[in-house]
């Protein structure tokens, strides 16, 4: 355990951040997994744009790295426009 008030501290703030990290990774797999099973094109466009937004958010804040935004941006974008 640590034993200095900012020790302290830091452990609370890694628990609280990790914690939300883990609800924000959990909600993008969440939405690949639907977004890879519709049928309908006009829905998966629909869906494709908020996934693009929120892997984009994500990025931004540094929970993913930019470039597996990227990718993941990528090949759900030729999984929508493969459906027809």
């Amino acid at each position: 355990m640590p034993q200095h008030k900012s020790a302290i501290k830091r452990t609370r703030q890694n628990a609280r951040r990790r914690a939300r990290n883990r609800l924000h990774r959990s909600k993008m797999r969440t939405l690949i997994k639907k977004l890879r099973t519709l049928e309908d094109r006009a829905q998966a466009e629909r869906l494709l744009n908020e996934v693009k937004a929120y892997l984009d958010r994500l990025a931004s804040r540094g929970i993913i790295h930019k470039n597996k935004a990227a990718n993941y941006k990528s090949k759900l974008e030729k999984k929508v426009h493969a459906l027809g």
